[in-house]
């Protein structure tokens, strides 16, 4: 169960925090608040909103955002771009629930 009373330093570890606006987030990447609605709009990142209604990001989404601006720096469309990355990362949980499996049955004594 969590503290009742978070501390505010309880925040600086994690990376699912909302803690960038979308024009720091922006600042931070190189990149425009247009290219992070994009995203947004393709479903790649969904930031949570404030209760002003504001996007904010997290570190994390901040990172798929990096990837993605690589992809497009590159030449690939946004959309392209958002695809191969979520494929990218549906390929890493099947490979990661794939190495699970395999240690289950190498462990199993039958």
């Amino acid at each position: 169960m969590p503290p009742e009373n978070p501390r505010p330093t309880d925040n600086l570890d994690d990376d699912d925090y909302p803690a960038y606006t979308m024009g720091r987030a922006a600042d931070l990447l190189g990149t425009t608040p247009a290219f992070l609605r994009a995203l947004g709009e393709n479903r790649l990142i969904t930031p949570l909103r404030s209760d002003g209604g504001h996007r904010r990001y997290s570190r994390y989404q901040l990172r798929i955002a990096a990837r993605a601006r690589e992809l497009v720096d590159s030449g690939t469309q946004i959309e392209a771009a958002c695809r191969i990355i979520i494929l990218e990362d549906q390929l890493e949980e099947a490979l990661r629930i794939n190495e699970q499996q395999r240690k289950h049955v190498s462990s199993d004594p039958g």
